[in-house]
């Protein structure tokens, strides 16, 4: 019997080893979230939105946040997704979007600072009012970086160079049309200045006003996601295309 325990002990050790040893493989292998995003605010309407173009699967789904009256969101590069609830968090709290920047970097305690550390974190907050503020580590994955524009923060990691996060801000800043279109434009224009040097696999966008959704009580103005598309962005028009259409005919009818 003394013979067995210690062959299932022996059986454990190795079993928990291998476990461990495919767990901190599984952690080496994250691939940054290489991506370009923007925030934007139309203080024409209230709407306050994101969105985002990288090559990696579904990138909307821990990227971009946002919340009716509160602000919106992106966390990227070496990415922390919880940076996106606390974010909103502290924007409900009444802080300030540099305020809130300054707050989550102080409060990361960087679990992984050899191979995911913090100092390559970007992120970008935005509240209520299109005040914006945005951070790039000096580790994010270069080509790294961001420009703040007016009402509008375009952000970016594994980019072309500069011109991109430029090109986007001006996009935004000279398109007409709903906040949805401004988005999509800053996004094309990221992408034709050479966008994520790696391709392009992914987009989401978000939208958020109170009570600006479709039906009743719905704080999401639009919330679109192209998860796995070889040309995501082209996918991205014709969705808000698409949307613009049922708006018009909601405004006809109303």
């Amino acid at each position: 019997m003394s013979t067995q325990r210690s062959a299932l002990k022996g059986l454990g050790a190795v079993t928990l080893a291998l476990l461990c040893s495919a767990l901190g493989a599984a952690q080496a292998t994250w691939p940054p979230v290489a991506t370009f995003s923007i925030l934007g605010y139309d203080p024409a309407t209230g709407e306050v939105g994101a969105a985002v173009q990288s090559r990696v699967l579904a990138v909307g789904n821990g990227v971009i946040w946002g919340e009716a009256d509160v602000g919106v969101a992106a966390t990227q590069a070496i990415v922390d997704v919880s940076y996106g609830p606390k974010a909103l968090r502290l924007l409900r709290e009444g802080l300030a979007p540099n305020a809130v920047v300054a707050r989550i970097l102080a409060e990361d305690p960087d679990p992984r600072p050899t191979d995911w550390t913090k100092e390559g974190r970007q992120f970008a907050v935005m509240n209520a009012k299109g005040e914006v503020a945005v951070h790039t580590g000096p580790k994010a994955s270069t080509w790294a970086g961001h420009k703040i524009g007016k009402y509008c923060s375009a952000q970016g990691n594994i980019l072309a160079g500069q011109a991109v996060v430029d090109n986007m801000v001006k996009a935004f800043e000279q398109a007409d049309g709903h906040l949805s279109l401004r988005l999509l434009a800053a996004l094309e224009a990221g992408q034709a200045a050479g966008g994520d040097t790696r391709g392009m696999q992914s987009a989401a966008m978000l939208i958020v006003k109170k009570a600006g959704g479709v039906w009743l009580n719905n704080d999401v103005v639009l919330r679109l996601q192209v998860d796995d598309n070889p040309e995501p962005i082209k996918e991205m028009r014709r969705l808000v295309e698409k949307a613009a259409e049922q708006r018009n005919r909601f405004r006809r009818s109303r």
